[in-house]
Formats: structure tokens, sequence, C-alpha cells
């Protein structure tokens, strides 16, 4: 009999994310393994999916040329530069997981927190 897998069962997973960010009216949000896999995927997904009439044509021919030889960085950097867009990326982000912060947890910070202190408008003083 299959079971499902555990919230536990994490093997291998390494903790860690690459997080990209297309800025826009709807944000596009792009998740990999890693850096250099975000790098192939942004180039893939976002740069190599522009419209060439959409670019001048020195751009064009240089974010090309990086794509073709897998410049990702160099492609994307060019692509933003000719499209004004914006696009953030963040190498190396905590997933953060149930068996790392439970619900229980959680709660025991919450109340340890600074909005909790004392203050003028709230904790424990009148």
């Amino acid at each position: 009999m299959a079971t499902a897998p555990s919230s536990s069962s994490t093997l291998g997973w390494p903790g860690r994310v690459a997080v990209g960010v297309v800025h826009g009216d709807t944000p596009l949000v792009y998740l990999a393994e890693s850096d250099a896999v975000l790098g192939r995927l942004l180039a893939l997904r976002v740069v190599a999916r522009s419209q060439p009439e959409n670019l001048d044509p020195s751009d064009l021919e240089e974010i090309r040329e990086a794509l073709a030889d897998q410049r990702w960085a160099d492609a994307v950097a060019t692509w933003m530069r000719a499209t004004g867009e914006v696009l953030d990326a963040y190498p190396d982000e905590e997933v953060t997981t149930e068996e790392m912060l439970d619900a229980g947890r959680a709660a025991a910070e919450i109340r340890r927190s600074p909005i909790f202190r004392s203050g003028p408008h709230g904790g424990s003083e009148p």
C-alpha cells in the first residue's frame, strides 16, 4: 500500500532556492534550485520570448549572441537595459518548511517578538 510522503521527507532538499521576480502590473515569479538554473530559466522564459521587432537591432544582436554563447547574465542585463523592464534575482533564499516552523513554534516566537514588547501603546503597560 502506497502512502503519501510526509512533510519531513525532504531528503536531498537543499533548503535553499533561487528566486527571480519580473516586476510589472502582474509580477512574475520564477523559482529554481540554484542561481545557475535561475539564470538559464530567466534567459529561456523571459528574455528569449521577447519579440524581435520590439528591440533595437543592436540590442537584439547583443542578446542573441549572449543567449547563443550561454552567457545568461549578460543576456538578462542587456534585455533589462533594452526593454526598461526590472528583474530582481535573489540567488540563495531559505525555504522554510513545516518542520522548521510549525504553528506552535510560530505562536511562541510571535509572543516574544518586538511588537509585543511593553511600550506607550501596547504590551503590558496600561
